[in-house]
This record gives C-alpha cells, sequence and structure tokens, in this order.
C-alpha cells in the first residue's frame, strides 16, 4: 500500500502534479476500502466516489492506484461497481453525514417541547 502524497516530490521531477485539497480525508477513506475484504454499500459507494473524484485528476497517482486494487481485491470491474452503486443508491440508501460536517450545537431543544 503506498503512503504519502505523490506531488510531495514533484519540483524535483519538473511533472506537474497537483495536490488534491481533500487527499488527506482520501487517503484515510482508501485505506478503509483496502481494508474491507467483503465490500458493504457504503463502501462501494466511496468507492464508486472516489474514482470519479480522481478520474483525470493530475496528481494523487497513489490514491488512484490503491482505488484499482482495491477494485481488484474485490473482483469488481469499474462498470460492475457502478452497476451496483447505481442500483444502492435506487434502493434509497443515503449516506450518514460525517461527525465534521455536524450542524447545530449542543443545545437541548426538549425543554421547549414541554412548554
Amino acid at each position: 500500500m503506498a503512503s504519502g502524497n505523490s506531488a510531495s516530490g514533484n519540483k524535483a521531477s519538473g511533472n506537474n502534479d497537483q495536490s488534491h485539497p481533500l487527499y488527506a480525508t482520501d487517503r484515510d477513506a482508501v485505506d478503509r476500502l483496502l481494508a474491507a475484504e467483503v465490500p458493504a454499500d457504503d463502501h462501494l459507494v466511496d468507492a464508486a466516489r472516489l474514482l470519479m473524484r480522481y478520474e483525470g485528476f493530475p496528481g494523487a497517482h497513489d490514491l488512484s492506484a490503491d482505488l484499482a486494487k482495491t477494485l481488484r481485491l474485490w473482483g469488481l470491474s469499474r462498470e460492475e461497481l457502478h452497476r451496483r452503486t447505481r442500483a444502492i443508491w435506487a434502493a434509497g440508501f443515503r449516506p450518514a453525514p460525517a461527525a465534521s460536517e455536524a450542524v447545530g450545537s449542543s443545545f437541548d431543544t426538549a425543554d421547549q417541547e414541554q412548554s
């Protein structure tokens, strides 16, 4: 498994690779996908989402390579992955919001309901 951002050595090699602003978050997600021997629906959806995000992106080659490796480990082609994820979404799948995306405060509105 590759680690680190491939864009770190770009100046020395003279290429034009870019670093993606979501690289660190996506690296964690790809590592979780690689660890999943049997993918659940959320794994499949994440893999498809990340494949689309990095398709044609000029950088993060380690993520693209690890996503391809994940599909090989799961025995899926990209077409099969997309077929399955379309069925998952059609069945009503909605991802749970990440804790970092939570909105609101710890204010308890239950007190207001008792009035």
